[in-house]
This record gives structure tokens, sequence and C-alpha cells, in this order.
């Protein structure tokens, strides 16, 4: 397998190591430089809190490709199997739109914020660099849903992985 196929087939979860890396040296930095001096680096609150939000939305995307989301699955296990398939479909449509949905608003979120100016409130950076990644993360976790649905529907499976709505 080439590099570039591992790397899109793993891009959420690279993208998770690196994030979480990232806030773990910063968190520590921070207790350092805390106890050494007494004195605390108000960035690390605004990059750790932002850090959370990415982390969130890539690890989203890696429990979509797995079928790990939350499912209420009682209703679709009490159904015979040509229903079960039913509330499948239904439930995909649902999910789907609303990652598609999630993804649209965060790209307006993110338009927004680029044409007011605000600013970051620590660093005082343009407050639309955090927001950059949202709407590709609701994209990517679409994306990695409908993979997994496919999949699950191929294979013929009970579908109770997907997360019935």
């Amino acid at each position: 397998m080439s590099f570039f196929i591992l790397l899109l087939r793993d891009a959420e979860k690279i993208i998770c190591a690196v994030i979480f890396l990232a806030m773990t040296l910063l968190g520590f930095v921070n207790v350092v430089v805390r106890y050494g001096t007494h004195y605390s680096l108000a960035a690390t609150e605004e990059l750790l809190t932002n850090g959370f939000l990415l982390l969130t939305i890539f690890g989203a995307a890696i429990a979509a490709r797995r079928g790990e989301h939350l499912a209420v699955e009682l209703v679709h296990d009490l159904l015979p199997r040509p229903l079960q398939r039913m509330v499948l479909v239904l439930s995909v449509l649902a999910s789907a739109a609303l990652l598609l949905l999630s993804a649209y608003f965060s790209w307006t979120a993110l338009q927004n914020l680029m044409t007011n100016g605000m600013r970051s409130y620590a660093l005082g950076i343009p407050a639309w660099y955090y927001q950059a990644a949202v709407p590709f993360g609701f994209a990517l976790v679409l994306i990695r849903y409908l993979q997994h649905a496919w999949e699950e529907w191929r294979s013929g499976h009970a579908f109770g992985a997907i997360g019935d709505v």
C-alpha cells in the first residue's frame, strides 16, 4: 500500500495523534512554567480549548469509520429484517443530513469570522484560524460515516452498529 493511500485511510488518526501530542506538551510546559515562575502562560488555555474542539471532531471521524457512535438499537432489534433495512436507510439519511448541515453551518460560521475580523483573546490572532478545520472535520465525519454504512449494507450485518436514529 502506498504511503499516500495509507495517509488518506488514517488521516484522522494521524491528526488526532498530532493534536493530542501537542496538547500534552503544551499542558506540561504550562505546568512547569507555572510552578517554576508562579506565572501562567495565558495562551495555553486558548490553544488547549481549541485543540479539544478539533480532537473531538476528528475523533468523531474515527468513531464513524469504525461504527462506534452511540446507537439506540431497541426499535431496530425488535423489527423484522426487511424493516431493519428500512430503518438503516432512514438512519443513514438522517445522520448524513445532520452532518451535512453541521459542515455547512460551521463553514458559514468560519466565513463570518473571516469577514468580521474577530481576534482571539489571548494571542490576538484571527479567530477563524481555530475554526478553519471544523467544516472539513464534519465533512470527514460524513465521509467516514457513509463509508461504514456502505460496508455494513454490503456485508448484510444486523446494522446495529450504524447508529439508529
